[in-house]
């Protein structure tokens, strides 16, 4: 059993479905019209491009194409994560830790699920790395924006306690425990959540893509359920990692808290 291939015609029947949304901010007047269309081009014109892109990196056999891939891709994700925060910390302090967070992170996992889980060798074979990463990638992404913008918001809501504390002379990570619990159980849920119904409620993509292509559904099992895991551990280990690096932007030196550094967006994404 092979793929079934679409064309363009058959994107643009699918494309129709879309009309359902615009339909509907019309209706409803919603405003949101423009910015379907919007969003929609970006979508088809991203989607496409990277088609191509793919395609010549896959064709490469140099590891540098591989790390620049990944430096590219870990780069876009940290600006997503600086772009979603309502309350930023400091001016370039979240999209500096949410790159090298991302990067290190999401890299580090894709290495041990392509040598250790699937045993691939070299491990930066990009038809299997940059797809891989990709996932991870995106998922703690997820991760990451919710611990800072909940760590923030955290700092906000429990000022007074937080100062006490360090006033006291706790650490500045004793004294920030309760933001912290609250940050990382919302920063781990979606993807909790995700696991809990994966395979009743939905299928996710990875195993959908594989079975579309051919492969036999218990196989793509075993893949979804070994990617599952990474990106689990991934996303927790992110946020996890952004939450303690938060809390140290929001202190200083002499363990005092700097709630100074938490500027406001006016317009996040």
């Amino acid at each position: 059993m092979s793929y079934i291939p679409l064309y363009w015609p058959d994107l643009v029947l699918a494309a129709l479905l879309l009309l359902v949304n615009g339909l509907l901010s019309v209706a409803l007047r919603l405003g949101l019209e423009r910015t379907l269309a919007v969003a929609a081009v970006r979508m088809v014109a991203q989607l496409g491009l990277i088609g191509f892109v793919l395609k010549l990196l896959f064709a490469q056999t140099s590891v540098l194409w591989v790390i620049l891939a990944a430096l590219v891709m870990a780069g876009v994700a940290g600006h997503e994560v600086w772009a979603r925060q309502s309350n930023r910390l400091g001016l370039w302090s979240t999209l500096a830790l949410g790159t090298s967070t991302l990067l290190f992170v999401s890299v580090a996992t894709s290495v041990y699920v392509l040598v250790l889980v699937m045993g691939l060798a070299p491990w930066w074979t990009p038809r299997f790395f940059i797809p891989i990463l990709g996932m991870i990638l995106g998922n703690a992404l997820t991760g990451v924006a919710l611990a800072l913008e909940t760590l923030a918001e955290g700092a906000k809501l429990e000022r007074a306690g937080i100062e006490a504390r360090l006033a006291q002379g706790e650490g500045r990570y004793a004294a920030f425990q309760r933001p912290l619990r609250r940050t990382l159980r919302t920063a781990m849920m979606p993807m909790i959540n995700a696991m809990a119904v994966s395979g009743i409620v939905s299928l996710p993509g990875m195993m959908t893509g594989q079975i579309l292509a051919g492969v036999d559904p218990a196989e793509a099992a075993k893949y979804q359920i070994a990617f599952m895991f990474a990106i689990a551990g991934a996303t927790a280990l992110s946020a996890l990692i952004a939450a303690l690096g938060g809390v140290w932007l929001l202190t200083d030196n002499r363990h005092r808290l700097r709630h100074d550094r938490i500027r406001p967006t006016a317009n996040p994404v």
